[in-house]
């Protein structure tokens, strides 16, 4: 059979947040065949598929504009979760 999935995650290291990168990957048989990082605000094709699917979605502006404000979704959870882990200390 074949495996698909996305793994969408946001990854920082600082509690000001501000080196926060939102990151969605598109799998296909444990492959990252495609990927979307906020640092280099486009897609990124790694296999002949994802070149062609990174073209087409880089030329969208509407998704690439709905990718990049996922940074800012990343902020609102990360200051939610690092309050959390500070009340409880």
């Amino acid at each position: 059979g074949y495996f698909y999935s996305r793994w969408r995650k946001c990854i920082w290291s600082s509690h000001d947040l501000s080196d926060i990168v939102f990151i969605d990957n598109y799998i296909f048989n444990k492959d990252v065949f495609i990927q979307f990082n906020s640092t280099v605000g486009k897609y990124v094709g790694y296999t002949e598929l994802g070149v062609y699917n990174a073209q087409l979605y880089n030329n969208n502006t509407g998704r690439l504009q709905s990718e990049r404000a996922q940074v800012d979704i990343c902020k609102q959870n990360a200051d939610i979760y690092q309050q959390t882990i500070t009340d409880k200390s």
